[in-house]
């Protein structure tokens, strides 16, 4: 099996400010029970991926933390980023990274500050969105609105894929940014909307050849830092990452991207906690 977790784990915790400082994020303090956050999104994933199929990107300060807490990922799964730069370039180190590492590869991104009740929908749906993510499509995982929430951007569902999937899938019409009250009063009534909720699925090969595409400078710089020794990987990064445009996925690949579907997910107890 070639399917993948990328973890998402650079954030700086500011909004839980002082609880969550820069060394100490919100995603590394116990915030739910007993684990932290980071702990969590790793333990979700027991019984759909071993450890070894879970890679963590992050920033140095906070690496040596998350190795302590969760021992049992690889120490060479960690991909280190000098700077936040964004969304896009962690997806995009991620995916050629992984894709260096195995050309099948298909990767699901999962922020490292949400918190999923039901663990066994969330690994069915994880399974589903692979089936279609093999189809080349970039697969997004929407989560089925329970009141007009002004805090999430919006996915607007289109028809459904075809293909006979066990799950709902549909092509996406289009991505809302955060909308103000009457709007997403607006978009609960229609029915045909999902929050985004930022963890997205696809082949390493499809995210890298769309980053080609629409982000000509970062899949440049991609292409090098891969192409370099990989003991001299972290230094090659160091040279490249400072210039990069600070970007989100959304915005830099999702919004103009072809082939983007969406499965909607009720019951999942999600909760976006960062």
């Amino acid at each position: 099996n070639s399917t993948y977790a990328v973890i998402m784990a650079g954030g700086g915790g500011t909004r839980l400010w002082p609880l969550s400082r820069k060394n100490r994020p919100k995603q590394l303090l116990p915030l739910i029970g007993e684990q932290t956050l980071f702990q969590s999104t790793v333990a979700r994933l027991e019984g759909y991926l071993p450890p070894e199929r879970i890679l963590v990107v992050t920033v140095a300060e906070q690496a040596a933390e998350m190795r302590v807490q969760v021992p049992e990922i690889p120490e060479e799964n960690y991909i280190i980023e000098p700077a936040p730069r964004g969304t896009a370039s962690v997806v995009g180190l991620a995916a050629a990274i992984l894709h260096q590492r195995d050309s099948h590869s298909v990767m699901a991104v999962l922020p490292s500050d949400h918190f999923i009740r039901n663990r066994d929908l969330f690994h069915y749906l994880l399974k589903e969105a692979a089936e279609v993510a093999r189809q080349d499509y970039l697969v997004t995982l929407g989560i089925t609105p329970t009141f007009p929430s002004t805090g999430y951007g919006y996915i607007q569902q289109g028809t459904p894929l075809p293909g006979g999937y066990n799950y709902p899938c549909y092509s996406v019409a289009r991505f809302i940014e955060k909308p103000d009250e009457q709007t997403a009063q607006q978009l609960l009534r229609r029915g045909d909307h999902s929050w985004n909720s930022g963890m997205f699925i696809w082949k390493t090969e499809r995210i890298l050849d769309e980053m080609r595409l629409q982000m000509p400078e970062l899949s440049a710089a991609l292409e090098q830092i891969v192409a370099a020794d990989p003991l001299q990987r972290e230094v090659v990064i160091e040279s490249f990452w400072h210039d990069l445009k600070v970007e989100t996925i959304d915005y830099g690949i999702m919004e103009k991207a072809e082939r983007v579907a969406v499965l909607p997910a009720g019951g999942l107890g999600w909760s976006d906690v960062g």
